[in-house]
């Protein structure tokens, strides 16, 4: 397998791996959501053109064909010059040094997402508490005030005990 198909293999795996709309919904700004579409657009014009432009071994050059046109001395002297060139092999040094990195950064991220979620939790069972008293809060007493917070009624009562009047 040659190198470019092994390349073009890698990205089509990689952008099935990919959990764009997973990562999407993490988004809260509208200008994150841009760039992120971004990305992906780019993302996905580039692994379009590895899977199709890229992926394709270049045709063998037909060096008789040559001769027969042009003559034999020049086909050879170029032909001589295309067997000598060498393409060096791509050493991906960067992903082992940076993979670990990633890799942490996903399991911060998720660890931060859980928090995130807990505390959306807990703010939304206060914005329905909140939104509970303002519709009773023309009508409640003090009892049932200090029912639902009782390290109120406890301060209070401590002060008048102290005889403390906020003053």
């Amino acid at each position: 397998m040659s190198g470019v198909k092994k390349v073009t293999d890698l990205a089509a795996k990689a952008g099935k791996a990919i959990d764009w709309d997973g990562m999407a919904k993490m988004l809260v700004s509208e200008e994150a959501r841009k760039e992120f579409a971004n990305l992906r657009r780019t993302f996905e014009d580039v692994n379009h053109q590895l899977q199709t432009k890229y992926s394709q071994e270049p045709q063998p050059i037909d060096w008789e064909y040559y001769r027969k046109g042009i003559g034999a001395k020049v086909v050879d002297m170029y032909k001589q010059a295309y067997d000598s060139i060498e393409i060096p092999k791509f050493v991906d040094t960067v992903t082992p040094e940076y993979k670990p990195k990633f890799d942490a950064l996903v399991v911060e991220l998720k660890e931060a997402e859980k928090t995130s979620l807990k505390e959306s939790e807990r703010i939304d069972k206060e914005i329905a508490e909140l939104r509970e008293m303002k519709k009773k809060m023309s009508t409640m007493t003090a009892d049932e005030y200090f029912e639902k917070h009782p390290e109120l009624k406890k301060k209070f009562d401590e002060e008048i005990r102290n005889d403390y009047w906020g003053y």
